[in-house]
């Protein structure tokens, strides 16, 4: 191997080795790509890079960001989603394992409408594990089901995961919203069809609420609440979704009616005001702040690893795996996982893909379709310990009785129906391209 390839390699090596160090991802993306580059090309190889950076940040299709993740903090912060969350807990309670099933419809509402999985599972957390306990759920099932559902919101549309995905492949965004849609539904009626079945097997972990205490809400007081509470954000959803997918609204213009709906959802329940408005922004802020300081981060190392010939690098080490694409993509798919256990999704997408890409494009690979792959894949990051968010975000809330032991345990049926759920649309790949196929994407 040439000299430029072993700084390549030794780029990703640094960067890796700064992770595990406790260095920010960010710096240590901008760090090592800038280190290797110079050493390879000197400074010329960055001449390149202000119009990198100024290609993410003109990007007319980034800007739904910030206004998916304001649609969704303004739900979040008015309280909307605390009165959805209730209001399914009460309608499905009467089923033995039906609370659980309302946190999985609750947390397929909420990743539909915030796409923000620490706010998912803190508000699941915080609303819903108490009460499980409090009515006799196993901790480990309510703890696992309370992740798992959080995590929902990483797969369904309109997804941040599916937007980056969209500028890192150069797919539309419509088209793989579209794709995500049916997948992301699968993997929601296999934790359906799990929850149903702990509750039919084990009903001593997933009891149903007393019949007395269900009579204590009317079924009109009920239906009054499930009109108030679940049908404005699912037609927010609904609109939002259909205006993108049936290509009636651009990405940005559809995140920008999503943004102003739930203003007025929040408006016309009276939760809004000065401070909630205030602490949406804030939130906003910080998360498209951060999301913005890695993608631009990601760029001088992106364009190092480029110009030192690591995509050629790549190349040749599939060509050396036995098989072909259906090889590649499985090769893929356990590099991801593993990645999982350490990194992010946001330095998993911008560091991993892009290298492997050119491969699958050689193959012809359904580029659609494998980003719905790495989208289930990398969703199984928020779960898979040491470094699963999702298990972080809800210790934080969890009561003082309910350990790390419960919830790391908890999780580990629910990787494994996500694996079930990502070899489903693995072996028939239909799935994630018959809708946007079907609507002329």
């Amino acid at each position: 191997m040439s000299l430029n390839e072993w700084l390549a390699i030794g780029m990703v090596a640094a960067f890796f080795a700064m992770m595990l160090a406790g260095i920010p991802v960010a710096v240590a993306l901008a760090a090592s790509g800038f280190a290797a580059g110079y050493l390879g090309f000197g400074p010329a190889l960055f001449n390149l890079l202000p119009a990198r950076l100024y290609g993410v940040v003109s990007n007319y299709t980034m800007l739904a960001i910030p206004l998916f993740v304001f649609m969704g903090v303004m739900l979040e912060k008015s309280r909307i989603a605390d009165d959805m969350i209730e209001t399914l807990g009460q309608a499905m309670g009467g089923l033995r394992g039906g609370m659980g099933l309302a946190v999985v419809l609750a947390g397929v509402l909420m990743g539909a409408s915030t796409g923000i999985v620490g706010a998912t599972v803190v508000t699941l957390g915080m609303l819903t594990l108490p009460p499980l306990l409090r009515r006799g759920y196993r901790p480990t099932f309510a703890c696992g089901t309370i992740c798992a559902s959080g995590t929902l919101g990483q797969i369904i549309p309109p997804s941040l995961v599916l937007i980056l995905l969209s500028d890192i492949t150069g797919e539309s965004v419509g088209s793989i919203f579209a794709a995500a849609f049916v997948p992301s539904m699968v993997l929601a009626l296999v934790y359906v069809a799990y929850v149903l079945a702990v509750g039919w097997l084990r009903p001593d972990w997933a009891p149903a609420i007393p019949a007395h205490e269900r009579a204590l809400v009317s079924r009109r007081e009920l239906l009054a609440r499930l009109g108030r509470s679940v049908l404005p954000p699912l037609l927010l959803i609904a609109s939002v979704l259909g205006a993108i997918i049936g290509g009636v609204a651009a990405p940005t213009e559809a995140a920008s009616m999503g943004a102003l709906g739930s203003l007025l959802i929040a408006l016309a329940a009276r939760r809004l005001d000065w401070k909630v408005l205030g602490a949406t922004l804030h939130g906003t802020l910080s998360i498209s702040a951060m999301i913005f300081f890695i993608l631009l981060c990601a760029q001088p190392f992106a364009l190092a690893f480029r110009g030192l010939g690591g995509e050629q690098l790549v190349h040749d080490a599939f060509a050396l795996l036995p098989g072909g694409q259906t090889e590649a993509l499985l090769f893929l798919m356990l590099l991801l996982l593993v990645l999982g256990f350490f990194l992010e999704w946001i330095e998993i997408s911008y560091i991993a893909l892009p290298m492997f890409l050119p491969v699958f494009h050689a193959y012809g690979t359904d580029i659609v379709w494998l980003s719905v792959l790495v989208a289930m894949n990398l969703q199984m990051s928020f779960l898979t310990p040491p470094f699963g968010w999702a298990l972080f975000f809800l210790k934080g809330v969890a009561p003082p009785t309910v350990s790390t032991r419960d919830i790391y345990l908890g999780v580990l049926p629910y990787v494994g129906l996500q694996l079930l759920a990502l070899a489903i649309v693995f072996l028939f790949p239909g799935l994630a391209t018959w809708l946007p196929q079907a609507i002329g994407w």
